[in-house]
């Protein structure tokens, strides 16, 4: 009878002793999806992230705040955010010249390819200052850089599109490289402004 209590206890106190490993393969098991499940869904969050933002080697001379940084061109309509930006000056001598200032910020949903003053220095300055002394030659111009369509970059890869100016410029390229009638490249995309998306580039874009 004593035998087969011991028997009884040592049969107890071996099952007792095997629950905790049991208990311990389960919380494993069961621990090692969850850990890898972050991993695997993080890169995703950050390329979503990348497209929502300027991007391109251009962006690093944009102001870190005030009215000139991203945040606060994001506030403004086109024209005057453009304004704030040290590095597009030029261009917005260019378009009070044109008298196209309210006409830029009271438009809907746009995308201006915006020539930088480093695209603009390009052309000889007796051709420039002729330019911007004829208004309507000037206005050809400026308007020819205004799609009537805000653009994401995934819509820049081979797109063509209609200009204000009434005929059409085209867009290629992938990631963060894009070029606008294969000969302006894209130095700083995708910025917001209260009214349409820049694309600040580095040729200004002349008309067929």
């Amino acid at each position: 009878m004593n035998d087969f209590r011991f028997r009884r206890v040592a049969i107890a106190v071996a099952a007792a002793a095997a629950l905790p490993l049991g208990l311990t393969a389960c919380s494993d098991d069961s621990s090692s999806p969850a850990a890898s499940s972050p991993k695997e869904s993080t890169p995703a969050a950050d390329d979503t992230a990348m497209t929502d933002k300027p991007f391109g080697p251009g962006c690093a001379s944009v102001p870190k705040d005030g009215a000139g940084s991203f945040e606060g061109m994001a506030k403004d309509p086109v024209a005057t955010a453009a304004s704030n930006n040290p590095a597009l000056s030029t261009l917005v001598t260019a378009v009070k010249k044109a008298g196209l200032v309210d006409t830029l910020n009271n438009a809907e949903n746009i995308t201006v390819f915006a020539p930088s003053n480093d695209a603009f220095a390009k052309i000889p300055k007796a051709d420039l200052d002729k330019v911007l002394n004829d208004k309507a030659m000037l206005t050809k111009i400026l308007t020819y850089h205004v799609v009537g369509q805000k653009l994401a970059p995934k819509q820049l890869e081979n797109g063509s599109y209609d200009t204000l100016q009434k005929s059409k410029l085209t867009t290629s390229g992938s990631g963060e490289s894009y070029k606008v009638n294969d000969s302006a490249n894209v130095v700083c995309g995708n910025v917001p402004t209260a009214n349409a998306t820049v694309y600040i580039i580095d040729t200004v874009l002349m008309p067929k």
